[in-house]
């Protein structure tokens, strides 16, 4: 039987008053990780020994000083904040969000240098995290400016993908933003990310409408039939596997995604609602369109139950084996 494949996985800390230490502590409380993954955490190792020990848990913690010797069956927390500080669990407090803010820089800084094969970051606060360096809605956006490509908002999970054409914006500014350049753009990077990152060849991608019942015709709203309609015609002459636009309404109790490799939604909720629904516990944000692999848990810092021993480690779980597979998905090709 050959070895199993390990990848080292770099892991940020997220806000420290929300439940992104628990779940990190919990998923590696199963030892089997430890065959997959080489965990890198950057926080601070006194925030992760106090916070396992207050927790009853058992998660060998190693304190990594050199990213080049990371220990196996361990996780190593690097210490990107100076000293450990008192976590207050459910409150927003401006040293959290300069600790979340550091975690992740000090994270894609390893990530730019090849330290570490790929990323999953824990939830952020995302009002709290703000400052002059971090002027963005979530992390998408920041890293999009801070890793090679265009990124792409995609939720995946086992049977269902859905794509944003648009991610964290106002509603009043969607139709705005929905031109037909960037829908185009949206779909050529769904279609590269599923070839490249999923191994589908030939995907084929559903197109959700822009208005309710995609217009009914003009009857409400011309969106549909002046913008979606003809792009997604050209696109199909031209031999692309693109299908719609669909109602969304009835898209997903119908089950019609079981029919595609994705779904492209126009904005965020109209795809993370169903989303969620379907596969929240199991569901994993992944950042598609950048030259390194970066996912993260479908969920936020849950500030209600944090620090409570509540928070279901799942989705952080999903996060890492996703991280995983796409990382050497992108090896093979």
């Amino acid at each position: 039987m050959s070895e199993t494949i390990k990848i080292s996985v770099g892991i940020s800390v997220g806000d420290p008053n929300g439940i992104g230490i628990e779940i990190i502590l919990k998923a590696f409380q199963d030892q089997r990780l430890f065959s997959f993954f080489t965990p890198i955490v950057f926080a601070h190792n006194k925030n992760f020994e106090e916070e396992s020990k207050r927790m009853g848990f058992k998660t060998p913690i190693y304190l990594l000083k050199n990213l080049e010797s990371p220990k196996r069956g361990q996780l190593n927390v690097v210490n990107s904040w100076n000293a450990p500080f008192k976590l207050k669990y459910g409150q927003e407090e401006s040293v959290a969000g300069a600790a979340a803010l550091t975690s992740l820089k000090t994270a894609i800084t390893a990530l730019k240098k090849q330290k570490i094969e790929a990323l999953v970051t824990a939830p952020i606060h995302k009002k709290n995290i703000q400052t002059k360096d971090f002027n963005f809605p979530g992390h998408t956006d920041f890293l999009n400016q801070e890793l090679e490509g265009n990124s792409l908002m995609f939720m995946i999970s086992e049977g269902l993908r859905v794509a944003l054409v648009t991610d964290h914006v106002a509603l009043k500014e969607v139709t705005n933003q929905l031109t037909r350049e960037k829908i185009t753009h949206k779909i050529e990077l769904l279609s590269k990310s599923l070839i490249q990152d999923f191994g589908i060849q030939r995907p084929k991608t559903a197109i959700l409408g822009i208005n309710p019942h995609t217009g009914d015709q003009g009857v409400i709203g011309d969106e549909d039939d002046i913008l979606l309609r003809p792009l997604i015609n050209d696109l199909s002459e031209q031999g692309q596997l693109v299908f719609g636009p669909f109602a969304a309404d009835g898209f997903f109790g119908s089950q019609s995604y079981t029919k595609y490799d994705a779904v492209l939604a126009m904005y965020h909720d109209q795809g993370l609602i169903p989303f969620k629904t379907l596969s929240f516990g199991k569901g994993v944000n992944f950042t598609a369109g950048l030259n390194r692999v970066r996912t993260s848990p479908d969920h936020g810092t849950a500030f209600d139950i944090a620090g409570q021993g509540k928070a279901d480690a799942s989705s952080f779980r999903e996060a890492l084996f996703a991280a995983r597979s796409i990382y050497l998905q992108r090896k093979e090709s």
